[in-house]
């Protein structure tokens, strides 16, 4: 959404003596960062560089990146965001793949509220009104605009006959028995890290915030309706409201910290674990929905890729979340730049932490740069001189040459198949001393609950590739065995980095 996009353009890359002055020459856009980014940046020991460097190591961007871009990355770079995951990110696409994989697994889409696409589903909506009328039931529904942000033009509404037909809208059943904490109703920001699509491979950060409205609730009635502060959690609404209390502490206030809120949960005497095993598997099975088409986008930006190849792409997502008075968590929506503004202390303490944690687990080091250059001259000259390349068997070859050969060849898949292998250990291992605060949710360690996922995520490709070109079904034929082929996904160890940032002006937005 607009509220969560970071008004600014990172570019990081590593640090030479001849470019120690152009660093410090646009060192001090380096202040107009939000504090979290700046600190992560400095703590990883990253210096700026300009914008038009095409050689850095990380580039952050403030909304999506062209495919363009990501197809001509090295493969050393890494980018801040995935091709596809608009999927899931505006509330219009959101809908309308949800809708999909609720068609064909309903018992496990149970998360998100009904929820019609405007104009195309008007009729639908108009149809379902009538049968609760008729059963003499009534609902309260929330209109949202198809690609708005910020909580402008979200209303709740009863007169259904008043929604105009051809306007581009969202409307959700409203979840009118939501959990409270001290008589308000709250939403829950969840920091997710994907860090590959191919094989997928997500974490969850164990601390978010929790904010709050600032009206005590009531059920919705025609009398309440408008009262937003008391209906919408929404920050940017939130915090015009007199009522709205900045505290700094992670307890109290009208924004605290999922931290806290655990430790709530568990004094209440509430399942924590079970809390978290629901957040999770939300998240995952909503990922689950956009994997084919960050997958697809990503192999048409990347092609060729050899298996264990790292993902030149990684994302920070904002997932919201609100539960009900069950403790049952449902999806609101789903940012792809979260904001790292800080009105706060508590925005500053679990944003940075969001932000250094993912990139100690991403491990981009210096000497990438370094290899995969010193591998591109070594290619081009075995290409150029025509070195490594197998001689063709002709009619006159010795049995025993045809032997050698053979040998050979398989002596040279031997050895790409070990550092592939030497490659996932230290991946692993890596992430196993590098977690912070995240933990790795998909694949899971929990066999059976890793059997339910791909099973759904073959629903998700079946969904996906439905009605599509026979040459796309070719060519994604069997993902999850063509995933599983290219290994897991976890850095190596980790290295001084020295890299070179810039940034151009930005303007701070709040979350």
């Amino acid at each position: 959404s607009k509220e969560d996009s970071m008004e600014q353009s990172l570019v990081t890359g590593s640090l030479t003596k001849n470019r120690v002055q152009r660093a410090w020459d646009c060192f001090n856009h380096f202040f107009l960062l939000a504090p979290p980014v700046r600190i992560a940046i400095k703590e990883m020991g990253y210096l700026k560089t300009r914008h038009e460097d095409e050689t850095a190591n990380l580039i952050w961007c403030d909304s999506a990146v062209q495919h363009e871009k990501i197809a001509e990355l090295r493969n050393y770079q890494r980018i801040n965001h995935f091709p596809g995951m608009g999927e899931i990110c505006r509330k219009d696409c959101l809908a309308r793949n949800m809708s999909k994989m609720i068609k064909c697994q309903p018992q496990e889409y149970g998360f998100i509220p009904k929820t019609w696409i405007f104009p195309a589903e008007y009729t639908q909506f108009q149809n379902y009104v009538k049968e609760l009328r008729r059963k003499r039931k009534q609902k309260t529904f929330i209109v949202k605009p198809a690609n708005g942000a910020m909580g402008h033009g979200i209303s709740l509404i009863r007169n259904c006959e008043k929604l105009p037909a051809q306007e581009h809208y969202i409307v959700q059943e409203y979840l009118d028995k939501p959990f409270l904490m001290e008589g308000y109703k709250f939403d829950l920001r969840i920091y997710i890290l994907v860090t590959s699509c191919d094989p997928l491979r997500i974490y969850l950060y164990d601390d978010g915030l929790v904010r709050m409205g600032t009206e005590k609730y009531h059920a919705p009635s025609e009398a309440n309706l408008s009262q937003l502060y008391m209906h919408l959690t929404n920050y940017s609404v939130n915090k015009h409201n007199e009522n709205f209390e900045r505290d700094e502490t992670a307890d109290k206030g009208s924004k605290r910290s999922i931290g806290w809120f655990t430790e709530f949960l568990r004094a209440n005497h509430h399942d924590v674990a079970k809390f978290w095993g629901d957040v999770s598997e939300l998240v995952v099975k909503t990922l689950i929905v956009a994997e084919p088409h960050v997958l697809h986008a990503y192999r048409m930006c990347r092609p060729g890729q050899p298996p264990g190849s790292d993902s030149v792409c990684f994302e920070v997502l904002g997932f919201d979340i609100i539960l009900d008075r069950k403790l049952k968590p449902w999806l609101l929506e789903i940012n792809r730049a979260p904001s790292f503004g800080t009105d706060q202390k508590i925005d500053y303490d679990v944003k940075k932490g969001v932000l250094l944690n993912a990139l100690k687990l991403l491990n981009i080091r210096a000497s990438d740069k370094k290899r995969n250059l010193a591998q591109q001259k070594a290619e081009a000259q075995r290409r150029l001189y025509g070195h490594g390349s197998v001689k063709k068997l002709s009619a006159a070859t010795s049995d025993r040459e045809k032997q050698r050969q053979t040998l050979e060849r398989r002596r040279e898949e031997l050895k790409e198949r070990l550092a592939q292998v030497r490659k996932q250990i230290s991946r692993e291992e890596h992430e196993r001393r590098h977690l912070g605060n995240y933990r790795r949710i998909y694949p899971p360690d929990d066999e059976p609950l890793l059997e339910r996922y791909e099973s759904l995520l073959s629903a998700a490709f079946q969904t996906f590739l439905a009605g599509r070109a026979a040459s796309l079904q070719r060519e994604m034929n069997n993902p999850l065995k063509q995933m599983k082929a290219r290994g897991a996904h976890t850095p190596t160890e980790h290295p001084r980095v020295h890299t070179h940032t810039h940034a151009c002006a930005p303007t701070q937005t709040q979350m």
